[in-house]
């Protein structure tokens, strides 16, 4: 039962993974990053929050519990990407940490 659970959500998390990547792949850097208004979030900024969150949660798991006094919540709800890639590199280092 136990690898079969394992497998289970492993599926899953790569799924979701996949559904971001793909949402990126379709849309351009402009689409990206814009916001509808000043109080909304662009994609990139919500993926930039996405990535924090799991490098917050997941570094030093087995060692450390929850969030790291190194994040910075509040900097990732400003966008600092300034390209696509720089966007997509932070999303990678985020799920690679997870």
């Amino acid at each position: 039962m136990q690898n079969s659970y394992l497998e289970s959500i492993k599926k899953q998390i790569t799924y979701y993974k996949s559904l971001g990547d793909k949402t990126f792949n379709q849309l351009t850097q402009e689409e990206l990053f814009y916001q509808y208004n000043q109080e909304s979030n662009s994609i990139a900024v919500i993926a930039k929050h996405i990535a924090g969150n799991m490098l917050s949660r997941w570094t030093n798991f087995f060692t450390e519990d929850g969030e790291k006094s190194w994040r910075n919540r509040d900097d990732e709800f400003v966008n600092t990407f300034s390209t696509k890639e720089e966007m997509i590199t932070y999303w990678e280092k985020g799920w690679n940490c997870f």
